[in-house]
């Protein structure tokens, strides 16, 4: 029998368990590192956060036991579907985004088994960097609005110079947080610019928190779970908008899953396969999906954390979701996070948007796609300009809007438009 390989560079290895009080902390890190960034979508989006924490965790247990508890990941709220489930709770509510993030995860189940029997290389050919990139440019710009927005105006309408102010101070030092803190630390740019923005706030008398002082330690997440809290309906337009997304977070999944390669000496490719990664981001949406929380995926804040502590085991994410899990049935916290102001989640936004778009720029950078052939050019520009401008086809329940339509157009125009015009041949 052979031995089981063991990367010697590293603390704690892929199946190592470490002493308890060790394991919480250890555990305890990545609950911080992912925090910001997980409570920060339902924030934007509208759903309670502690459902947010309690889908995060759950969804990252379910991944572990999809995938044999192979790979060190946790999985995090997604941002790629932020501007999609913002307009789906406006115009439909939470079963409507719950049922495009249900049709997300069976797109995932669906590429996997797709994977599994014919391989993966037929989504390089309907998914290059060139269509790739743009729509992840969309995801980030699409919302600059809601961001500058949110800085300006109180929820009356008012402009507010006092809002600005917080937003751009929120703003300032989450930047010297990023740029000049290291080690752990330097991993919570997002955490420590809530907090000190939160602080910043409540000095100047903008953050509400009676909500806090009022709300129960013990309290149960506002679950919205199918034929309890709501009797499911056909939302063509949830599954239309949220479908295409599903095919960009893949390609976020597949370049975590080669940096966690590199990171643990391993090739989870093979073992155990791309088909079951996919498989268990899937599954891990569709849970979320069932209790009411936004779609999840896995988050490189936690990876950079292996990298640094050198603490791979499976063990420590796995409590991290158990702490998550956990700490969505308190009350207080849930209400904390509800006060946070909206200047104070813009001054976030900007960075947070931005970094989104900017990483669509880099997988253009990376990929050396060269803008002076005319088909780059145009799948690009017509991608950016449909989803930023919010284009819409809309016939009966039917519709596709923003960046669903910019993704399938850029799709559509990658596998027609010939290699070069004639005018470059």
């Amino acid at each position: 029998m052979t031995k089981e390989f063991r990367n010697p560079d590293v603390v704690l290895d892929i199946k190592d368990k470490p002493k308890p009080l060790q394991w919480f902390g250890l555990s305890l890190q990545h609950l911080f590192t992912m925090f910001g960034s997980t409570v920060l979508v339902p924030i934007l989006v509208g759903i309670d956060p502690g459902i947010a924490l309690l889908s995060s965790g759950l969804g990252t247990l379910v991944y572990m036991l999809t995938t044999g508890a192979k790979i060190p990941a946790y999985l995090g709220s997604s941002f790629a579907f932020i501007p999609a489930m913002q307009m789906l709770m406006e115009s439909d509510g939470y079963p409507a985004v719950a049922q495009g993030a249900l049709t997300t995860g069976l797109v995932y189940v669906l590429v996997a088994f797709i994977i599994k029997k014919i391989g993966s290389q037929w989504i390089n050919n309907v998914l290059p960097a060139i269509v790739v990139g743009p729509v992840v440019m969309v995801i980030g710009l699409g919302l600059a609005a809601n961001a500058a927005n949110n800085a300006m105006y109180t929820s009356s309408g008012t402009y507010s110079p006092k809002y600005i102010a917080v937003a751009l101070a929120t703003l300032a030092l989450t930047i010297f947080f990023n740029m000049f803190l290291k080690g752990f630390i330097g991993l919570l740019p997002i955490l420590l610019g809530i907090v000190s923005g939160y602080v910043l706030a409540l000095t100047m008398g903008i953050v509400d928190t009676a909500p806090i002082a009022e709300a129960a330690w013990f309290a149960l997440p506002n679950f919205e779970i199918p034929f309890v809290h709501y009797e499911p309906r056909l939302h063509i337009g949830a599954i239309t908008t949220m479908a295409p997304i599903a095919f960009v977070t893949m390609t976020e999944h597949i370049g975590h899953i080669t940096v966690l390669n590199k990171l643990t000496k391993r090739n989870y490719f093979e073992d155990p396969g791309l088909s079951r990664t996919l498989l268990g981001d899937g599954l891990a949406q569709i849970s979320a999906s069932f209790v009411g929380g936004p779609p999840v995926t896995s988050y490189g804040e936690n990876i950079g954390v292996l990298a640094i502590t050198r603490v791979h085991s499976v063990f420590v994410l796995g409590g991290a979701g158990v702490l998550a899990i956990a700490l969505s049935f308190v009350g207080k916290i849930s209400a904390l996070i509800l006060s946070i102001p909206g200047p104070v989640i813009s001054g976030i936004s900007f960075i947070l948007f931005g970094v989104i778009a900017a990483s669509g720029l880099k997988i253009l950078i990376d990929n050396k796609i060269d803008f002076d052939l005319k088909r780059n050019l145009i799948i690009a520009s017509v991608i950016l300009v449909v989803g930023i401008g919010g284009l819409m086809f809309k016939s009966g329940p039917f519709e596709l809007s923003g960046m669903a339509l910019a993704t399938l157009f850029g799709i559509i125009l990658n596998l027609i438009l010939p290699e070069k015009a004639l005018s470059e041949q």
